[in-house]
C-alpha cells in the first residue's frame, strides 16, 4: 500500500457514509411518496414534479458524498468564525426562546397570528439580547401582518386572524 493510500484511510470520515445514506433514504422516500400524488388532468407541470426533482436532487447529492467520502475528501472547519467552542451553550436563552415558542402555539388559535406574531418576535428579540422593546413590537406587528396578508391573499392560505377576525 502505498503511502498516499495509507493517509486516505486515516483521512475517510466514516460518519459521512451514514450522512449519505440518511440523504439516500430520505430521498428515495420522496421519490417513492410522488407517485401517490393525484394531480388529475390538465396540468403538464403539476405538483408531483416538485417532489421528483428534490428526492432526485438529494439521491445524486447522496451519491456525491459517498464518492467523496470514499476519496478520502474531508470537510474542513470554518475559518472565519469567531466561536469559542470552550464558552457553555446558554442555556437561559434556549429555555426563553422555548417558552416564547410554546405561548405562541397556545394563544394563536385564540389571538389569531398578526398579534402572536408581532409577539413572537418581539419575544425572540428579547431572548437574544435586544433592549428595545417599542421597535420590536412594531416591526413584529408590520412583519405579522404583512406575512398574513401574504398568505392570504397571495397563497390563498387563511391565517387564523383570531380576535382580529373581521378587522384584518
Amino acid at each position: 500500500m502505498s503511502s498516499t493510500a495509507a493517509r486516505r484511510s486515516d483521512r475517510v470520515d466514516r460518519s459521512q457514509y451514514l450522512l449519505a445514506a440518511a440523504l439516500l433514504l430520505v430521498g428515495l422516500y420522496t421519490i417513492i411518496d410522488a407517485r401517490g400524488l393525484d394531480v388529475g388532468f390538465g396540468d403538464p407541470v403539476g405538483p408531483r414534479i416538485f417532489p421528483y426533482v428534490i428526492g432526485s436532487g438529494m439521491v445524486l447529492l447522496a451519491v456525491l458524498l459517498a464518492v467523496a467520502t470514499a476519496r478520502g475528501d474531508v470537510a474542513e472547519a470554518e475559518a472565519g468564525e469567531d466561536v469559542d467552542l470552550t464558552t457553555p451553550a446558554d442555556w437561559l436563552t434556549v429555555g426563553k426562546l422555548v417558552g416564547i415558542l410554546v405561548l405562541n402555539l397556545l394563544l394563536v388559535n385564540l389571538l389569531g397570528w398578526a398579534i402572536t406574531g408581532a409577539l413572537l418576535f418581539a419575544g425572540a428579540a428579547w431572548a437574544l439580547g435586544s433592549r428595545t422593546l417599542l421597535r420590536d413590537v412594531l416591526v413584529g406587528a408590520v412583519l405579522s401582518v404583512a406575512s398574513w396578508y401574504f398568505f392570504y391573499v397571495a397563497l390563498g392560505v387563511p391565517l387564523t386572524p383570531g380576535i382580529l377576525d373581521g378587522v384584518l
